[in-house]
C-alpha cells in the first residue's frame, strides 16, 4: 500500500481517508491512475484534482460511507470497479449489519488495491455468469442453527458478516489453531481459489502447478474430513505456510496466494516509509534490509523475501516488546518459498502482459 499527497495542499494522505486533515478537501481514490486525488463539486460530480480537473462520480457506495473510490468514465451503474463486484450485502438499515459491511469493505477494497496494481484479469458477473468474480456478504439467519460460512464456489465468494466481530473472529481463530485470522486474510485467501480456476486451470498452467502443489483432482471432501480429523502432519513446516494448507492443493495454493499478497503490499507500506532494518549486533548481514524498491515490480521471489525476513524478524521483536502476538507468526521454509515463486511468475506473467479486464457487474 502506498501513501498519498493531497494536491490541494501537500498533506499526506491514507488509503482509507475521506477528506485531507490538513484542508478539509474531500479526497478519493482514482483507480486507473492508482492514487489518491482531491476533489471538488462540479454539479452532481466531482472534479478531480490529480487528473487535470477531470470530472467523475463517487461510487454509489459513498452513500453508506462504505466507499471512497470514483467511478470510470462512461460507467453506467455508479459503482467503482471494486464495489462493481458485489452480489448480496447485508442489511443496511441494521446498524450493526452496516457497521459490518464497512469493515468489510475496507478489506475487500485493499485486496482490489493490489489486483488492479498488477493487472489481474477482473471479469464481473454481468460479464461472465458462470464464473465472473461477485461477493456475497451474509449475516447469519437469527432463525436458523445453521450458520454462514466464508468460501469461494466458482467466482462467488461468500463472507461470512460475523467475521467483523472481534470477539467471535477470535473465539474461531483459537477454536481452529490459528495464528493469524484477519478479514483482509480471508480475502485474499477466497480470491486465490479464484486465480487458481482464472490462472492456473484456464491459463494453461495446471501441469506446472501440480508439479509444485500436488495433485488437486484428489478428493476435496475426504481431504477435509482427514484435516479434522487428524490434523497437520507434525513436519507441516517444511513444506506448508499453514497447518491449513496441509489440507489439500487447493487450500496449498489460496493459502500460499495469500501470503503473497501480505508479503508485497506490507513491503511496499515499509518501503513509502523509507524503512530500514540494521541491527547493530548483526555482523553478517542476516538481518539487514534496506526496503528500498517496489515489491509490485520485483523481478524475483527472492528479492521479496531477502528483505521479508529481516522487516518481520524485526516487526515481530517490537510486537512482543508491547506485549502482542508476532505480526507474521510464520515460517517460509525454502520449500514455502518455491511456492511463492510460483504465485509470483503468475502475477509476474499477467502484470507484463497488461491482460486487464474491468467490467460492470452488479451493486
Amino acid at each position: 500500500m502506498k501513501l498519498f499527497v493531497c494536491q490541494a495542499c501537500g498533506n499526506i494522505l491514507y488509503f482509507e481517508n475521506r477528506a485531507c486533515e490538513r484542508c478539509g478537501h474531500r479526497v478519493a481514490f482514482l483507480p486507473e491512475k492508482e492514487t489518491m486525488s482531491a476533489i471538488e463539486p462540479d454539479g452532481e460530480a466531482w472534479r478531480i484534482l490529480a487528473d487535470k480537473g477531470e470530472s467523475r462520480m463517487l461510487c454509489r457506495n459513498a452513500e453508506y460511507d462504505a466507499c471512497n473510490w470514483l467511478t470510470d468514465t462512461g460507467e453506467g451503474n455508479g459503482y467503482c470497479r471494486a464495489c462493481r463486484h458485489n452480489g448480496i450485502v447485508p442489511d443496511l438499515s441494521d446498524p450493526a449489519q452496516l457497521a459490518g459491511w464497512r469493515e468489510l469493505e475496507v478489506a475487500k477494497h485493499r485486496l482490489f488495491y493490489s489486483l488492479i496494481r498488477w493487472k489481474l484479469p477482473l471479469q464481473a458477473r454481468q460479464d461472465d455468469p458462470e464464473h465472473g468474480l461477485i461477493f456475497n456478504f451474509l449475516a447469519d439467519d437469527p432463525n436458523s442453527a445453521e450458520k454462514v460460512m466464508t468460501g469461494h464456489d466458482n467466482g462467488l465468494i461468500t463472507i461470512a458478516l460475523t467475521e467483523t466481530d472481534d470477539i467471535e473472529r477470535e473465539r474461531r481463530r483459537l477454536e481452529m489453531g490459528e495464528p493469524y485470522r484477519t478479514l483482509l486474510g480471508h480475502f485474499r485467501h477466497e480470491v486465490g481459489h479464484y486465480f487458481w480456476d482464472v490462472l492456473v486451470r484456464d491459463g494453461g498452467k495446471l501441469e506446472e502447478c501440480r508439479a509444485v502443489f500436488g495433485d488437486d483432482s484428489t478428493d476435496y471432501g475426504q481431504a477435509l474430513q482427514r484435516h479434522y480429523a487428524e490434523g497437520a502432519p507434525p513436519d507441516w513446516q517444511q513444506n506448508y505456510v499453514s497447518a491449513y494448507a496441509t489440507m489439500h492443493p487447493w487450500e496449498d495454493f489460496a493459502e500460499t496466494w495469500a501470503h503473497y499478497l501480505h508479503i508485497v503490499d506490507t513491503l511496499e507500506m515499509a518501503a513509502e516509509f523509507g524503512m530500514e532494518v540494521r541491527p547493530k549486533v548483526d555482523r553478517d548481514g542476516e538481518l539487514t534490509a534496506r526496503i528500498r524498491f517496489n515489491p509490485y515490480e520485483a523481478r524475483d521471489v527472492e528479492a521479496l523475501v531477502n528483505a521479508w525476513l529481516p522487516f518481520t524478524f524485526a516487526m515481530n521483536s517490537v510486537n512482543r516488546a508491547m506485549g502482542l502476538r508476532d505480526l507474521y507468526p510464520f515460517i517460509l521454509s525454502p520449500a514455502v518459498v518455491g511456492k511463492l515463486g510460483f504465485i509470483h511468475g503468475l502475477v509476474r506473467d499477467v502484470a507484463k502482459s497488461g491482460k486487464a479486464q474491468g467490467a460492470a457487474g452488479r451493486p
